[in-house]
């Protein structure tokens, strides 16, 4: 019998997915624990694993396309098996069930309680709820804990395992902290969603916030609710949407979807997928025939001249909308303040060009500069502390990101313990994680835990710039290119390579004299290698 692939929920905050790549095409055969697409969360690059065997019949989304979560993305069934029928049922059942939804919750529509004084979640705590670990998942079990009340928590580390229809999975919280509330026993099943446990920074009252989390999902509810009983008056003045109800007409999410922003009646596009279903080249073909009906402006005079104004409206990826919203809070949250200095790099340029001769790994300027760093560190603690709310932690160890430019946005890999490691080593491992985060390949644990961040634009020729902080960073270094410069030097002018940094702090963690006194043990390193040996 054909199996409905849906898009499933891998992170606690997905709401989509972008199909990055399919690894199967339709007719290829398919193992239960094989991979057949990539998709791209607002976490990572993820894989999508079916939990049954056979052939792929179908595939309803093109890669590049983002798809809401449970929303059909392929068949699986026995080679030769006519899947329309299980695919027409599987929509029309989705279909059945948002109009339900949408009818129950407009009859049902909850009583407005009066306003109290509301309660909001502290920062450092975070809710884990029962992720969608298959497509037709409704519930899961938990089989074992493998953390209790109390433990410690790594951002990559399994808490428990979770039974679900078709295998068992594991959870993975993806924030480190304390585990301060497990809220089911294990044996006992859960929906999704539902609330499982809670992590944070320190220790809470539990009722407390069981108590806020409770009133903030019945807000979440209520919205809804007036959400969509507002849609619904809406529709009664908007012809378009007064036409014949489309729900009914066999179409691909994503086409759908243009079919609605382009205000555009599904009954009038002749659909040339399977059975005659509409997908997106369908909608774009009725687009360019004229089938769209745009008001015509008078043209301007700036049209008569040939200089007509124009834009692209470009769709953001998960990862800019991360980042967006991460470096927002940063930038208003905390108040930053720059240091700047420049720095003689001739001793610098020296010493890796003979490290290089010896190196089995090409060091960069960013690796001198990434050790440097995490050197000076372990001299300047204060530096190398995040802001957590009501205190201030001090990390013992060295975590340094270095910002990396990709595509769809800004990702952050980090080289763990880098005080401890060689030049040699720093190389090849930042290296090999700029690779991994070009390739889209970065994993959790190589993306998290910084405690200090290093941001260049040298190579694109900047000659210097003030960075944004990255949290949970106090401080964020941001590095320009080398240049040859006269400067004085006993009082004759010579040339040196000098390369200016700013330094971007938060003053809430790093007063001026503490980022300053950082920047001169830096400078001491950078200037004369040697000292970081000493």
């Amino acid at each position: 019998m054909a199996e409905i692939i849906r898009m499933p929920l891998l992170s606690d905050t997905m709401t989509e997915g972008v199909i990055v790549e399919w690894h199967k095409k339709v007719g290829d055969s398919v193992a239960a624990d094989e991979p057949i697409a990539d998709v791209e969360t607002d976490k990572a690059t993820m894989e999508v694993i079916p939990y049954v065997d056979g052939t792929l019949l179908y595939i309803g989304v093109e890669e590049g396309d983002a798809v809401p979560v449970n929303e059909i993305i392929a068949v699986i069934g026995e080679k030769g098996e006519d899947y329309k029928v299980a695919l027409a049922e599987a929509e029309e059942s989705s279909n059945s069930n948002k109009v339900k939804e949408e009818q129950e919750n407009t009859s049902k529509k909850p009583e407005k309680k009066a306003k109290k004084d509301k309660k909001e979640l502290p920062t450092d705590v975070s809710v884990i709820r029962m992720p969608l670990l298959s497509d037709t998942m409704k519930e899961g079990t938990i089989v074992a804990w493998l953390k209790s009340v109390g433990d410690t928590v790594a951002a990559d580390e399994p808490i428990a395992e979770v039974e679900t229809d078709k295998a068992t999975m594991e959870v993975i919280p993806y924030v480190e902290g304390k585990l301060l509330h497990i809220g089911i026993e294990e044996g006992e099943s859960v929906p999704v969603n539902d609330i499982i446990a809670i992590i944070a920074e320190k220790d809470h009252d539990i009722d407390t916030l069981l108590e806020i989390i409770a009133d903030e999902d019945e807000g979440i509810v209520e919205k809804e609710t007036e959400q969509k009983s507002e849609k619904e008056d809406n529709k009664q003045s908007n012809d378009f949407a007064a036409q014949e109800d489309d729900s009914r007409i066999k179409a691909s999410p994503l086409a759908r979807r243009m079919a609605k922003e382009e205000k555009i009646a599904l009954k009038d596009v002749q659909g040339t997928g399977d059975g005659g279903r509409i997908v997106k080249k369908d909608i774009e073909k009725f687009i360019k025939a004229g089938g769209k009906k745009k008001a015509v402006k008078e043209a301007s005079s700036s049209i008569k001249y040939g200089m007509e104004e124009s834009y692209k409206d470009i769709p953001l990826t998960q990862m800019r909308k991360t980042v967006a919203r991460r470096l927002s809070e940063s930038k208003f949250e905390a108040p930053h303040f720059y240091l700047k200095m420049s720095i003689k790099m001739d001793n610098a340029m020296a010493a890796r060009k003979a490290m290089n001769v010896l190196s089995e790994n090409k060091i960069s300027f960013n690796d001198f500069i990434i050790k440097a760093c995490a050197v000076a560190l372990k001299r300047h603690p204060q530096v190398n502390s995040s802001w957590m709310g009501d205190f201030i932690r001090e990390n013992h160890h060295v975590n340094i990101g270095t910002a990396v430019a990709v595509e769809e946005g800004l990702i952050v890999p980090v080289i763990k313990h880098a005080d401890l490691k060689s030049l040699s080593q720093i190389a090849g491992e930042s290296k090999e994680l700029i690779q991994k985060a070009r390739d889209k390949k970065l994993q959790p644990e190589e993306y998290t835990g910084n405690t200090f961040t290093v941001s260049n634009l040298g190579m694109m020729d900047i000659d210097d710039f003030t960075a944004i902080i990255n949290p949970p960073d106090a401080c964020i270094l941001a590095i320009g290119k080398i240049n040859p410069e006269p400067v004085v030097e006993d009082g004759e002018i010579v040339i040196r390579h000098i390369l200016r940094i700013s330094l971007s702090c938060d003053h809430r963690v790093v007063d001026g004299a503490v980022g300053a006194a950082f920047l001169q043990t830096l400078k001491s390193y950078l200037e004369n290698p040697v000292n970081m040996l000493v």
